[in-house]
């Protein structure tokens, strides 16, 4: 018995587990390898039309801190533990007719394996729609079982790209008018958590076609600043411009953003990304409402693994097949949501006073 298979939007699953889309799944190499390991899918990093050229300095880096010395930093010491990655790297430099053939050779392989292509194009005219439609055919023509839409990327150039445009409710219908329109598998729509219509969002791309909503990507961000060398911990030229704060330290965020969204769309479905490091953190997401786990920062973290974590996917699965087993589990799908009932408004916990009227007077 497979406690882990999963169906999600409406793709056969082994594991619940996914490479988010990132430097880990980067290229075929890579992306063989995680399957390799056992990850139930994969995410793309991104693919795109347009000319992509990252900045001319490191791309990723990695906070940790310790009890001795709390303080958050990129500087290697003694006896620290994760805290955080901080990255402005770009989506995929690769051009679509290197991926596609790559694409190919991955679904081949691995067939059992979800293969989910990230794709971006911009907005506001027509040759942006049909670069959208171009990318997903491409995709799915070579293979790939469902298409995620990259509207949450945090440090575009382009102000028609990424999280520029995730708040923009015609735009996300657009986009997925044109790509439902071309495609029959399933769309995944990668929002921007960095929004207080995030709700609303989501519930235009719902209505607009998207099978799921997978969240949260990186948050935007700046690094810290050295206070003995006033450098940035990274920078170009003594410059640097906001980035995605992922890991750990959005866990948090992240959960209350897939709360969120579970709660307002209880029958939709969620692929939960941000601080997933182990089975704790998964069972959190799932607990919340999401049906799909993505990760990122602890596979890029793992030695020796060649950044897809390796070691890491044999853990989570053991883990949460051990739980599953112990408590007479049978599939996700029997816990999945149970906080969402818990999940109240702050005037609903109860008071130490009978008496108190919600921050008003009570009347006389």
């Amino acid at each position: 018995m497979n406690r882990l298979a999963t169906t999600f939007t409406g793709l056969e699953f082994e594991n619940p587990f996914v490479l988010a889309s990132a430097p880990p799944t980067e290229s075929k190499r890579k992306i063989l390898r995680a399957f390799e390991a056992g990850w139930g899918g994969v995410v793309t990093k991104t693919i795109g039309l347009h000319p992509v050229e990252n900045v001319a300095g490191p791309r990723t880096i990695f906070q940790r801190a310790s009890d001795e010395k709390p303080y958050v930093s990129r500087s290697k010491r003694a006896d620290t533990v994760s805290h955080s990655s901080w990255n402005w790297e770009l989506i995929s430099d690769q051009p679509l007719d290197l991926w596609l053939p790559d694409l190919e050779e991955i679904k081949s392989t691995y067939p059992d394996r979800m293969l989910i292509a990230s794709i971006m194009a911009g907005a506001g005219n027509e040759e942006e729609m049909e670069n959208w439609r171009k990318l997903a055919r491409a995709c799915v023509n070579v293979g790939c079982d469902a298409i995620e839409l990259n509207l949450s990327c945090p440090h575009m150039d382009r102000k028609d790209m990424g999280a520029n445009i995730a708040n923009d409710e015609d735009i996300i219908r657009s986009i997925l008018k044109a790509v439902t329109g071309a495609v029959s598998v399933p769309i995944w729509v990668k929002l921007t958590p960095s929004t207080s219509a995030l709700v609303d969002a989501a519930g235009a791309a719902y209505d607009a076609g998207a099978s799921a909503i997978s969240l949260c990507n990186t948050f935007p961000s700046l690094p810290l600043i050295d206070p003995e060398t006033l450098k940035f911990e990274v920078e170009v030229d003594g410059l640097v411009t906001s980035g995605g704060l992922g890991g750990l330290a959005i866990l948090h965020q992240a959960l209350q953003r897939v709360s969120d969204i579970s709660r307002a769309y209880p029958d939709k479905a969620i692929s939960g990304i941000g601080g997933i490091r182990g089975f704790r953190e998964a069972f959190n997401f799932i607990a919340h409402g999401a049906g799909n786990l993505q990760v990122c920062t602890a596979a890029m973290e793992e030695k020796g693994s060649g950044g897809v974590g390796v070691k890491l996917i044999q853990e989570l699965k053991d883990d949460l097949n051990e739980y599953m087993e112990r408590k007479g589990y049978s599939s996700i799908e029997e816990f999945r949501g149970i906080a969402r009932e818990r999940i109240v408004e702050h005037s609903q916990v109860r008071r130490k006073s009978d008496a108190y009227n919600g921050g008003y007077e009570i009347a006389s």
